[in-house]
C-alpha cells in the first residue's frame, strides 16, 4: 500500500468513526432529520431485541420511514449514547463494521427517575456516496437491559 492509499485509509476510517459517533450525537441532542441524513434513500435498518434471533423485532427499508424511530426517543427525558470499541474493514467505496454501544434512557415516573441501560452492538454496512459516507445498512442487536 503506497502513501497515498495509507492517507486514503486513514480519512476513511475518521470518517466512517464520525458519522458513527454523529449517529448517537443526533439521537441525544433529538434531531431525527441529522440522524435520517447519516443514511442511505435506501437504508435498510433493523432492530433485533434478541440478538441470537435470526428474525428482526423491526425493519425499515427506507430512509424516510426511519423519522417515527428516531423521534420515539422523546418519550425519554434523557438519553446517553456511550460507543465504545468499533471495528472497520474497509472495501473502497464500502465497508462493515461493529461497534459497541451503552445507551441509557431516562424517565420519570411518579417524581422518580427510572433508568433503562441497553447494551447494544451496530452491525453497519457503509457506503461513500459524493465523497460521504453513509449507513448502507444498520442492525441494532440489544445483548441485555438493565432498569433501574
Amino acid at each position: 500500500m503506497n502513501y497515498e492509499q495509507k492517507i486514503q485509509e486513514a480519512e476513511d476510517r475518521l470518517a466512517i468513526r464520525e458519522l458513527i459517533d454523529s449517529y448517537a450525537y443526533c439521537a441525544d441532542s433529538r434531531d431525527a432529520k441529522g440522524q435520517m441524513a447519516l443514511f442511505t434513500e435506501d437504508t435498510n435498518f433493523e432492530v433485533y431485541y434478541d440478538p441470537k434471533s435470526e428474525t428482526p423485532s423491526q425493519v425499515i427499508t427506507n430512509n424516510k420511514d426511519l423519522l417515527p424511530v428516531f423521534d420515539n426517543l422523546n418519550t425519554y427525558k434523557s438519553t446517553m449514547h456511550f460507543n465504545g470499541q468499533s471495528t472497520v474493514k474497509l472495501f473502497g467505496d464500502k465497508a462493515t463494521g461493529v461497534t459497541y454501544c451503552m445507551a441509557h434512557h431516562l424517565t420519570m415516573e411518579d417524581d422518580k427517575q427510572k433508568l433503562m441501560i441497553a447494551a447494544i452492538r451496530y452491525h453497519d454496512t457503509f457506503v461513500k456516496q459524493n465523497d460521504q459516507w453513509l449507513f448502507a445498512e444498520r442492525k441494532l442487536l440489544v445483548d441485555w437491559i438493565e432498569n433501574r
